[in-house]
């Protein structure tokens, strides 16, 4: 049964890998074939569209009860996530942003220390200062800018994000995982609406290329790896998932270097190894212990009432047959 369990946990950690991964690709089709400095309408034409196809798609109307949890998980998950990333990405250099942005499994691991009281294990805490230093290796140019502002604004959506990813498993709210992935994206594309409006100039004319890159954003970047994600979120520890988007900005790294040419070498690829080993140890720490959570449940014996003692039936009488 440990076997069996510890089998279907690396799946689900396989299954939820492919989000971030999509993530990062997302990175090149945003600076290779989007419009410039529009960011906030690259996340609002992500969000939004997905959003609206999956809840026609369910067709579910969360009861009213969920309405202010499913807003506030919308605001941090896709929302003010999405803005604040984007403030960072455009302030700061992108290596920089993405050494912030690894402190997630960190934050996630005092969420649940100081709420759930469930303290972290040594290995995920080692591991996961590994993975900030080997993303500095790997992404952090010497002389990058530190523009105050930028850095707020990853490390307030950073902790946005954590704070999702944590009160997503904590709150579980018994919605369709498709109905909760939808009204999240949709409510979280409202919310970015009146930001794209005010912030970003009117799109240009697109070509086909364009159109398909938004397509791209919104079908696989939202619709498909949004699904991923709350779905492993509803199976693994937050720590694991948290730690698992550390693969964003490394798939974003190997896809320049396999269709941009960039070089991967020296320093960068010890960091490159860190950043892999640190994801691999998180998740076995995290993937060990899940699995002696479950197996201790079902191990546990049930409690059993003893059988009370039945007198014995007096005979009958003549006249009762």
């Amino acid at each position: 049964m440990d076997r069996l369990t510890s089998r279907n946990t690396w799946l689900d950690v396989l299954i939820t890998a492919l989000a971030p991964a999509i993530w990062g690709s997302t990175y090149i089709v945003t600076t290779e074939i989007l419009p410039p400095d529009r960011p906030f309408t690259a996340a609002l034409l992500r969000a939004l569209p997905a959003g609206l196809l999956l809840v026609l798609y369910s067709r579910y109307l969360p009861p009213r009860r969920d309405w202010p949890r499913l807003l506030t998980l919308a605001a941090l998950n896709i929302g003010f996530f999405q803005a604040l990333l984007f403030v960072a990405a455009y302030r700061l250099p992108g290596g920089l942003a993405a050494v912030v942005g690894a402190i997630q499994p960190l934050l996630v691991m005092g969420l649940v220390w100081s709420m759930d009281r469930q303290r972290p294990a040594s290995l995920a805490v080692a591991a996961s200062v590994v993975g900030i230093a080997g993303m500095a290796a790997l992404l952090l140019a010497p002389g990058a800018s530190w523009d105050p502002v930028g850095i707020v604004a990853a490390f307030v959506g950073t902790a946005c994000m954590a704070s999702g990813t944590y009160l997503t498993r904590r709150w579980s709210l018994k919605l369709p995982l498709l109905a909760f992935t939808g009204w999240q994206l949709l409510l979280g594309g409202l919310l970015l609406l009146p930001v794209a409006w005010l912030m970003d100039p009117p799109l240009p004319s697109l070509s086909l290329l364009q159109w398909l890159g938004y397509a791209y954003l919104s079908l696989f970047g939202a619709l498909l790896a949004y699904v991923l994600w709350f779905r492993g979120i509803a199976r693994l520890t937050p720590v694991a998932v948290s730690s698992l988007g550390l693969l964003s900005p490394l798939m974003a790294v190997l896809l320049g270097w396999a269709l941009l040419g960039q070089s991967i070498t020296g320093v960068a690829l010890l960091g490159l190894l860190a950043v892999l080993g640190s994801i691999l140890a998180v998740q076995w720490a995290a993937t060990s212990a899940q699995t002696k959570t479950a197996t201790a449940m079902q191990t546990t014996p049930v409690a059993t009432v003893p059988h009370a003692k039945v007198a014995p039936c007096a005979p009958l009488a003549q006249g009762d047959e």
